[in-house]
């Protein structure tokens, strides 16, 4: 058999197909922008239609550009933006509503709600995760109640829901099979990480009919074969993207974190087969489940980091593309002490809090362009360096000596140097950096038997560039404690401090 594997990577504002082998050497790329969507303040939503057609055309493309047949590949692996969900008509396969993505804020008051009643600490016992809009259980629930038909539908078990890889298994499969893995299960708030199964008293909470739900499988799986590129091909690995990232930065010893800087920021932490409890508002999620074995983390989510480039970009116009970001940052003046929180769909870990809105602060008639893109980049820093610290609270004794870096942002190394210093900690960022679609593709490879191990994998990982401290602990201090000021200001003008 072909060492060869088709790496789907359905992203927040892309969707991309890879065709690599066992080497790690991308043999065929496609890549198609996503249309987003926001119908009102808070709200983004994707047309999952459009998500299908990019996925199936980057399929091919990535194909044609490898220039192999669908019988030379082993399988397929299918990694997404995990809280975005999407119901669909199981008679029709047709989505009955856009797809309501991770960042949107539009069960608020019913997150606000459940808390007022206690529900919290029970869901937080048994899904490892808060009470946020964030997360796909309430999203379904809103679907159901505000699409004319769909609850009734839904107890008649006519429709079908899932994140993103339910949708396209079920599409490729062509509706002979509705599943997920225990990754994407984990962030739906209806599912126990320590029974690995869906959850009955969620469900009844939530008002989720079972039926509704896909099977929960290992990440590397069979889920299905697909025709529709020319030949037949097994689905062989699935798992939601910052966990895949997990698995292509060779996290797979207790101890080892990753960081990925894209649209967000998400760091793990892998835990083994322990599952920590937190008590810094961090997530306790699956980081992988292979043979019927759980391995877990501790997750920090931060909404905003490449978003906020974006935004300097497209919202302020102060740079024409993301490259450019660093050498603006690079011109500002030292002596202006300006601060970006970017809270602009509120703030994530370890704040949760969802009405926290963005705040530049200590801006002057002098502060400029440049002092603007420096501050974007630095709220990334400071956002990591409070993930880091509240995973050294939860987990004592573990600290990780060394963070494992990818994303978009991984790539400019003023970023990268800027972050070593406020975490004075090393910063390695890896050879291969498609680390989201390469541990898709371990997943399908090693399911295939075409691909080795963990124990091999991790031992093959390699660092393209160390990033090492250089910044004076003094300069350190007075630069977290600035941005922790700023932060409380957000939250006071929030109301919520």
């Amino acid at each position: 058999m072909s060492d060869l594997v088709l790496a789907i990577d359905q992203g927040t504002t892309s969707t991309r197909a890879l065709v690599l082998g066992r080497d790690h050497v991308v043999r065929g790329l496609a890549q198609i922008e996503l249309p987003q969507h926001y119908p009102a303040s808070g709200s983004v939503e994707h047309d999952a239609e459009d998500i299908w057609s990019a996925t199936l055309a980057t399929m091919r493309e990535a194909l044609a550009r490898a220039g192999v047949a669908p019988a030379a590949i082993a399988g397929i692996g299918i990694t997404n933006q995990r809280e975005t969900c999407v119901i669909w008509d199981r008679r029709t396969g047709k989505p009955i509503h856009r797809a309501i993505v991770w960042q949107d804020r539009r069960t608020a008051d019913l997150c606000a709600r459940l808390k007022a009643e206690g529900v919290e600490p029970l869901v937080t016992q048994k899904t490892g995760l808060l009470l946020d809009p964030y997360f796909s259980g309430t999203k379904l629930a809103w679907l159901l109640d505000n699409v004319p038909g769909a609850r009734a539908s839904a107890e008649a078990g006519h429709l079908a829901a899932g994140t993103i890889d339910a949708f396209l298994i079920w599409r490729l499969t062509e509706g002979r099979v509705h599943a997920t893995d225990a990754t994407n299960a984990s962030r739906t708030l209806l599912f126990d990480i320590h029974a690995g199964a869906w959850d009955d008293e969620l469900l009844r909470i939530l008002r989720i009919p079972r039926a509704l739900l896909p099977d929960v499988r290992d990440c590397a799986a069979d889920f299905g074969t697909t025709t529709l590129l020319g030949g037949t091909i097994a689905i062989r690995g699935v798992a939601g993207d910052q966990q895949a990232a997990t698995i292509g930065q060779g996290c797979f010893q207790p101890g080892m974190v990753k960081s990925t800087y894209g649209t967000g920021c998400f760091a793990l932490l892998n835990t083994g087969t322990t599952a920590v409890a937190s008590n810094s508002r961090l997530l306790t999620t699956v980081a992988y489940q292979l043979d019927g074995r759980r391995t877990y983390a501790l997750e920090g989510a931060i909404f905003i980091a490449g978003a906020a480039v974006q935004w300097l970009r497209d919202g302020l116009k102060l740079i024409d593309n993301a490259a450019q970001s660093g050498d603006l940052a690079a011109r500002a003046d030292p002596t202006q002490n300006v601060v970006l929180v970017p809270a602009f769909v509120g703030l994530g870990a370890p704040h949760w809090n969802a009405e926290a809105r963005g705040a530049l602060l200590g801006i002057t008639r002098n502060t400029g362009a440049a002092e603007i893109a420096r501050a974007a980049l630095e709220s990334v820093a400071y956002q990591t360096a409070d993930l880091l610290d509240a995973m050294r609270r939860d987990w004592p004794g573990h600290d990780a000596t060394v963070l494992r870096v990818d994303g978009g942002m991984a790539a400019s190394d003023w970023t990268m140097q800027l972050l070593a210093d406020v975490l004075d900690a090393p910063v390695d960022r890896p050879a291969m950096l498609e680390t989201t679609a390469l541990g898709a593709a371990w997943l399908a490879g090693m399911h295939a038997g075409v691909w080795p191990g963990p124990e091999e994998t991790a031992r093959a990982w390699a660092a393209e560039k160390r990033f090492t401290p250089s910044m004076t602990e003094k300069e350190r201090r007075r630069r977290l404690d600035g941005w922790r000021r700023a932060v409380k200001a957000a939250l006071l003008f929030a109301g919520t401090e």
